[in-house]
């Protein structure tokens, strides 16, 4: 029986909601990854990465349609006994390597921030990419973490206008959203490295959904998945720390402004 155009209304706006819950931790890659291009050119680079990624989302929809099983199928395996096994397809292969680069991005901006706190305006040039480099990055993660939401999509309903629709209304709400949290993370500095640390999260996340898929097994134990409540829920504790942690050094600073006060009065 045909969905009504109520119901087909109805599955959109549900596949909205997903794209947008979905899409925080690609936002977030973004953000981060358009800092590598030229200032003057970022949110350009941030609109036709994301509108090139839309374009793109819709021809992988088309793909997933009808190759969904070359996908999801064995492709090979690695079976070293207890030590590791592992079946792979598709899918798993293209999170695991979207999570292994998220992770290694991650670990090299934190390494940079540790080691170069004082970079000076040269060696951050000299770490610039191109246009073209920004937004090929950002089409291409954006694939990755599209294959979630795509999947969910099909489970959902097999209208494809819904299904191009919700594709679209989410990335619309992509360009506009990763210009503010871009905005907020270049006038908030200090949020930088909490930013950096959930991407890193993120990493973790992809991989341990990557290995799930492949049913690796590791010493014998099996690769859970991190799903996202437990995602969101040490998201939540990340914020709340790097919250209380600002609130107490700025406490400190105030007490030690106090106790020079009453030395240079006494």
């Amino acid at each position: 029986m045909e969905p009504t155009l109520i119901q087909n209304i109805g599955t959109l706006l549900m596949l909205v909601l997903l794209q947008a819950v979905l899409g925080f931790d690609n936002l977030l890659y973004i953000s981060l990854e358009s800092k590598n291009a030229p200032a003057e050119r970022r949110s350009y680079v941030r609109k036709v990465g994301i509108g090139m990624a839309i374009v793109l989302r819709i021809v992988l929809l088309f793909v997933l349609l009808q190759l969904i099983d070359l996908f999801q199928g064995s492709l090979f395996k690695i079976d070293l006994g207890n030590i590791f096994h592992g079946d792979f397809n598709g899918h798993s292969l293209i999170v695991l390597a979207g999570g292994a680069f998220i992770i290694y991005t991650a670990i090299k901006e934190i390494w940079h921030m540790i080691a170069l706190p004082d970079e000076s305006d040269d060696s951050k040039k000299g770490r610039e990419k191109s246009v073209g480099q920004v937004i090929f990055m950002i089409v291409v993660m954006n694939l990755v973490f599209s294959f979630d939401s795509i999947l969910s999509a099909i489970a959902l309903t097999d209208v494809l206008w819904v299904m191009a629709t919700a594709i679209i209304i989410g990335g619309i709400l992509m360009i506009v959203l990763a210009d503010k949290i871009s905005d907020f993370l270049s006038k908030n500095r200090m949020y930088e490295v909490l930013g950096l640390f959930i991407l890193f999260l993120v990493g973790i996340m992809l991989v341990t959904e990557g290995g799930h898929l492949a049913h690796l097994e590791i010493g014998g134990h099996p690769v859970e998945q991190m799903n996202k409540s437990t995602f969101y829920f040490i998201l939540i504790i990340l914020i709340l720390t790097d919250i209380a942690q600002g609130r107490y050094q700025k406490n400190l600073i105030r007490k030690q402004e106090i106790e020079r006060q009453k030395q240079n009065n006494a």
